[in-house]
């Protein structure tokens, strides 16, 4: 039997490290990406373990520590890159795929496990967060990790599952704060008036558990108030309440608040889920028209194990349903869940609609070919995307020691930030123009965006040069000496 299921695990295998290339390949993205891999170099930089910082002189309070402890940590160890920073998301894409093999292997078969995994490893949202600079897939892994642990609790009360459930709850609380609490505590509320036998909840350790809980989060919370006052009331206030009921609110620091129509969550459950999620809508219908009962779904015998996953799989979908303020990463805690009930149905369905093998496989390469054809075109054409990375090294590769640091009209950009390693500047124009009054023979660097570049240009006195341009920016290099102005595309690139 291992040996017809070896084809299932080396193909399990090589999309998993294939995210690898795009890790390395693609530079950072702005916004979010960028923002997040700046906030953890500014931790490997300064040692500060226990407040994050947005700036050097401003902490950042809207998320808990533990992805940017990981990728510091991977910044020391591996030093300052795309991959470096995309790694520990990796890491917890790999934990997610252990418990779900775990987990789905308990209550089936080996060949159901590893068609679980693939499964996730091929959903769109879940191949794209497994090599992103972002909080989720930590969140991910502590919903994961608690919703395995309080099943296989259910099956075993003794074994030591039923503290790994408390461990989940601690990893979500350092990874994106008290959201796993609803994320997990809905479903499993949810579950147990369903099943109607409280009794399930007795065979976890509430007290003692909930005591272990916070012996692991309870201290870095404590130190990040005392160091930084105000960070509480931000983070469970603005960043868990304010944030959803109010689309439109105005109290993030850090960003803008995402203003969709009421609903938006289930259309991001298509596109997260893809191809995966249409095909078992697709299943469920056809088995429907083929029983010819108007009553098919409500006849379906669940197991206990498949009630909870289900609730799992919905459950941030129905949460969010009234919330405007969303993003499809929002969708991640559900494909765990969702991919071993998709495999139960794949295995269940009758010959007539059984995938074959073929179409199979060509449905679990279709996301990761994709995702990977746009990481080599990244890579090749990187001024297509949101990122500074050619222009920061054009400026590197051309400045000397009567050379100012690089600077950017308006808001600086965070991959800026982080492939300067900080060393950028913003400034305004009138700013610039008291800067170059005032050290009339030094070279400027000037980035700013492409629809200001005239409005640019007639306001400095000095030669100004087109050294470079890419998606938003133009790159200027002001002389230092007061000459009529020439403007020249020297090195352009579109």
């Amino acid at each position: 039997m291992f040996k017809r299921l070896n084809w299932l695990f080396w193909l399990l295998t090589a999309i998993v490290l294939s995210r690898l290339f795009s890790m390395a390949l693609v530079p950072m993205i702005d916004t979010t990406e960028a923002r997040y891999a700046e906030v953890a170099r500014l931790m490997a930089e300064t040692n500060d373990w226990i407040t994050p910082w947005f700036n050097y002189d401003v902490p950042f309070w809207g998320k808990p520590p533990l992805s940017f402890w990981s990728q510091a940590i991977s910044f020391h160890l591996f030093g300052v890159t795309e991959f470096a920073a995309r790694l520990p998301s990796w890491l917890a894409n790999l934990g997610i795929l252990g418990l779900i093999y775990t987990l789905s292997r308990q209550l089936t078969d080996h060949r159901q496990a590893l068609i679980s995994t693939l499964i996730f490893s091929t959903m769109a949202l879940s191949f794209a967060m497994s090599g992103a600079v972002l909080t989720d897939p930590f969140l991910a892994l502590g919903t994961t990790l608690s919703f395995v642990s309080i099943i296989l609790t259910m099956r075993n009360q003794h074994s030591l599952w039923r503290w790994w459930f408390f461990v989940g709850l601690s990893i979500g609380l350092l990874a994106k704060g008290p959201l796993i609490l609803v994320l997990v505590g809905g479903p499993v509320f949810l579950w147990v008036i369903w099943h109607w036998q409280w009794h399930e909840l007795a065979k976890t350790p509430w007290v003692r558990g909930t005591l272990v809980t916070a012996l692991i989060t309870l201290p870095w919370y404590i130190a990040a108030e005392l160091k930084s006052p105000g960070f509480i009331n931000y983070f469970i206030v603005g960043e868990h309440f304010l944030r959803f009921v109010d689309s439109g609110w105005k109290g993030d620091l850090y960003g803008t608040a995402h203003k969709e129509p009421f609903g938006t969550i289930w259309l991001h459950w298509i596109q997260a889920t893809l191809p995966w999620g249409p095909i078992a809508i697709v299943v469920l219908v056809r088995r429907w028209f083929i029983s010819k009962k108007l009553n098919f779904f409500f006849k379906q015998k669940l197991t206990d194990e498949q009630r909870l996953l289900l609730l799992a799989a919905l459950f941030p979908s129905l949460f969010f349903t009234f919330s405007g303020n969303i993003l499809w990463t929002y969708q991640l805690p559900a494909l765990a869940p969702l991919s071993i009930l998709i495999s139960m149905l794949i295995a269940n369905s009758t010959p007539m609609i059984r995938l074959k093998k073929t179409i199979f496989v060509t449905t679990l390469i279709f996301v990761p070919l994709v995702l990977v054809f746009v990481g080599f075109y990244a890579h090749f054409y990187p001024d297509k995307l949101k990122n500074e990375k050619s222009l920061i090294a054009y400026y590197e590769q051309n400045k000397n020691h009567n050379t100012a640091p690089l600077i950017y009209i308006g808001k600086l950009p965070f991959s800026a930030r982080f492939y300067s390693k900080g060393q950028v500047t913003e400034m305004t124009l009138s700013e610039l123009r008291n800067s170059i009054d005032s050290k009339k023979g030094n070279t400027y660097f000037v980035a700013t965006a492409n629809k200001n570049l005239n409005n640019v240009i007639s306001s400095l006195p000095n030669q100004v040069t087109v050294e470079l341009s890419n998606r938003r920016f133009i790159l200027l290099k002001v002389h230092g000496t007061d000459q009529n102005k020439v403007i020249s595309g020297q090195s352009t690139i579109f």
